[in-house]
């Protein structure tokens, strides 16, 4: 499997392509990636990038690249549970210049719903840096609350648990 293309008025999400790694070690190596696990090195963003690509073969899940309507990469959303994860995780990042377009809320509002549906999860985590204001702030909007008692992989983590609305 693939990842599925989905897409509304605001954002596509489409499957990866060899492209999008300029674009993403160029991410990660900006300030912008601080509060995030980062890649090292090319080779391990090529580690990374096809766990998400794979994952879609091994898991029927995975990473998706966010594009704008005109067709420029904006990001990556992800619905994910690499073994290092205590549960299925959405998470999502933006390039720089991508922010305050309504882009990351519509990708994860997408990604977040076809989870409910084709993988049939009643809840998804968010696994935030807790000192990750933005992205805490987007969890809040995507209706996700806060759950101390989840585990998580790493200290500086909190976890925004995401149930699927019956």
């Amino acid at each position: 499997m693939i990842a599925p293309t989905l897409s509304n008025a605001t954002v596509t999400l489409r499957p990866h392509r060899v492209e999008d790694m300029e674009p993403y070690w160029a991410f990660f190596c900006s300030p912008r990636a601080a509060l995030m696990d980062r890649p090292s090195s090319p080779t391990h963003l090529w580690y990374g990038f096809a766990s998400e690509v794979g994952s879609w073969v091994l898991q029927g899940q995975g990473g998706w690249a966010v594009e704008t309507p005109d067709g420029r990469l904006a990001g990556q959303i992800a619905v994910s549970q690499p073994p290092h994860f205590p549960e299925r995780e959405i998470g999502w990042f933006l390039l720089d210049g991508f922010e305050g377009m309504g882009l990351a809320h519509a990708a994860a509002t997408l990604a977040r719903d076809w989870a409910f549906d084709a993988l049939k999860a009643d809840s998804l985590v968010s696994y935030i840096h807790r000192d990750n204001a933005r992205s805490i702030r987007l969890a809040e909007r995507l209706g996700a609350v806060r759950d101390d008692a989840a585990d998580r992989h790493d200290d500086t983590d909190v976890v925004y648990r995401h149930r699927r609305v019956h």
